[in-house]
């Protein structure tokens, strides 16, 4: 019976429970990454070899013939090595590592390196990494990962492996905290921004921060749902911590998008996504979900910066926050009719100084067509509110020169938890539709045309122009006295029946 995703997910998850306490959370998932993608690979080895066999390949040239195989497992990589190894076993599985990166290049490169399995910093000592390693190899011994037994399962369908590996990055940023942010969006909040950009198939599609490669998927998945070819995509993404860049391989690996791109470095010192001549690429959509607020984003770099993707809006971003540094990056690498999904701090909608002066020529450029302020508290560690921002270069005539400001931070605009809030698909629903219809809703969104953002001096802070209180019903002055007369009336009578009531009790 194939494995459900529920099993696979429990069985994931218990693997875990080997580490914790033993090293820092934030570190651990690129442990469990690496033994599950090692052993996945290994099942699906030996699932493609007997395919062969059966349809008449000698089973030597089978088991040696990378012809034969999507991605080739060299012997001292291969599960039945591993498992019966009882000693080195960090060095055994970091030659496993990097003989099949080497045997894959490029298209594994650094998904299973990042863990050094001989880390005595992470791991301990000798004795102890060998005991966690064995703990690990047991753990998953008995658990098969081929293609037929992770059939969809009736119940739930989709892709069950690359489900599971998505709930382990989900349960990894809770237990990482602050640091869990880093590599990790909700994923109701990418759901909502790939349902305002509306990405279609051809698409060329870019997230520059790309995490672990959440954003890229659900883009496939969505246009999956919609056209029925999410593979039909160009996929590209940069990330510049190598732990995580591995995670977002992997991931989209699980997901099947072998073909997707991610190139490892700093996007803002080191685009990597530039064509032969160094040229930056450019893509139909752009979304991302950058660091708030980073310090030395590096803004000495900026003026002599060989694209020119800080300057174009009157000021560089300032030193100590580089939210707009990122955005002018997107901008740079969307094309003439492409569309740009952000999520942004508050911040950025009202500071002054040279922010203040790039968002006054991003406005008067007319590029932002919405700004959609969510609830606090919907991030692992960031208890912050936070706003999404489109900005379409290719706005439709109805939409020129105006843009649309959503207030979703209130009430029925999200659920309540109690370590964290959450976007249900009704939330989703209510801001997308906001976002189609894009007219006024009393309390909820509005309109302004270019003329009321200058009225307010450019500054795009949600509540100058969605007015959330509700209307106090206005009282005559004959009707104010009145009840206060009645309220004076009823605190004498209270005060006669206590007087009465003491003098009764001998305290008059």
């Amino acid at each position: 019976m194939p494995l459900s995703s529920q099993e696979l997910k429990s069985k994931l998850w218990q693997a875990a429970d080997i580490l914790r306490g033993q090293i820092d959370a934030a570190d651990y998932k690129n442990y469990i990454f690496s033994i599950l993608f090692l052993k996945r690979l290994s099942d699906r080895f030996d699932e493609e070899v007997e395919s062969a066999v059966a349809d008449g390949v000698d089973r030597d040239a089978a088991l040696n013939d990378r012809d034969e195989h999507e991605l080739f497992v060299p012997k001292a990589a291969r599960w039945s090595s591993l498992a019966s190894t009882y000693m080195n076993l960090g060095e055994t599985l970091n030659v496993a590592s990097h003989k099949v990166e080497e045997y894959n290049a490029p298209k594994l490169d650094g998904v299973l390196t990042g863990a050094n399995w001989n880390d005595e910093s992470k791991l301990g000592s000798p004795a102890n990494r060998e005991r966690i390693i064995r703990s690990l190899l047991n753990h998953f011994d008995g658990l098969d990962l081929s293609d037929e037994n992770l059939r969809e399962d009736a119940a739930g369908g989709g892709n069950v492996l690359g489900d599971a590996y998505e709930y382990l990055i989900n349960r990894f940023a809770d237990d990482a905290g602050k640091k869990g942010g880093e590599f990790y969006t909700p994923r109701p909040v990418v759901r909502l921004i790939i349902e305002l950009l509306e990405p279609r198939k051809g698409m060329r599609v870019c997230d520059p921060t790309a995490g672990s490669g959440g954003m890229l998927i659900y883009t496939a998945q969505y246009v999956q749902e919609r056209d029925g070819d999410g593979f039909n995509l160009i996929l590209h993404g940069q990330e510049r911590n190598l732990g995580t860049l591995a995670a977002g391989k992997l991931n989209l690996l699980l997901h099947g998008l072998s073909s997707a791109r991610l190139e490892a470095g700093d996007v803002i010192a080191e685009p990597g996504l530039v064509d032969r001549t160094g040229r930056l690429l450019s893509y139909d959509r752009v979304i991302a979900n950058p660091p708030f607020s980073l310090k030395n984003w590096g803004h000495d770099f900026a003026p002599n910066d060989p694209h020119h993707r800080f300057d174009r809006y009157g000021a560089i971003p300032p030193k100590t926050r580089g939210d707009l540094a990122f955005l002018l990056h997107m901008l740079s690498v969307t094309n003439s009719q492409g569309m740009v999904g952000v999520v942004m701090p508050h911040g950025v909608l009202f500071r002054g100084g040279a922010e203040g002066t790039i968002r006054r020529g991003i406005v008067e450029a007319d590029l932002f067509e919405a700004v959609i302020g969510l609830a606090p508290n919907l991030f692992s560690g960031a208890s912050i509110p936070v706003a999404i921002c489109v900005l379409n270069r290719a706005k439709p005539a109805e939409r020129r020169g105006k843009t649309l400001f959503v207030d979703a931070a209130q009430e029925g605009c999200f659920r309540q938890g109690k370590a964290r809030n959450f976007l249900d698909p009704e939330h989703i629903g209510r801001i997308v539709e906001a976002h189609r219809a894009f007219e006024d809703v009393e309390h909820f969104a509005h309109v302004a045309d270019l003329e009321e953002i200058r009225a307010n001096d450019f500054n795009l802070n949600i509540s100058r122009y969605v007015d959330t209180t509700e209307p106090v019903e206005a009282v005559s002055v004959e009707d104010a006295l009145s009840q206060m007369r009645d309220a004076e009336r009823r605190r004498d009578e209270a005060a006669a029946k206590m007087g009465k009531l003491l003098a009764e009790l001998g305290y008059a």
